[in-house]
């Protein structure tokens, strides 16, 4: 799961790198920043799960 959440990450960059070098592209950069943020949330999401399923000692 770890290498999707990179994968969106680098994914994210390189859209938002392109829409701001091109001209005229920027719903690029517009949709970069928007799946940086899902992909952020989703692993936030993700990470607060992870951490209720410790057994307490």
């Amino acid at each position: 799961m770890m290498v999707l959440f990179l994968l969106l990450v680098l994914a994210a960059v390189l859209l938002g790198i392109i829409g701001v070098a091109v001209d005229g592209l920027a719903f690029l950069l517009i949709t970069g920043i928007m799946l940086l943020v899902a992909d952020v949330a989703f692993g936030a999401v993700r990470w607060s799960r992870r951490a209720g399923r410790r057994p307490i000692r």
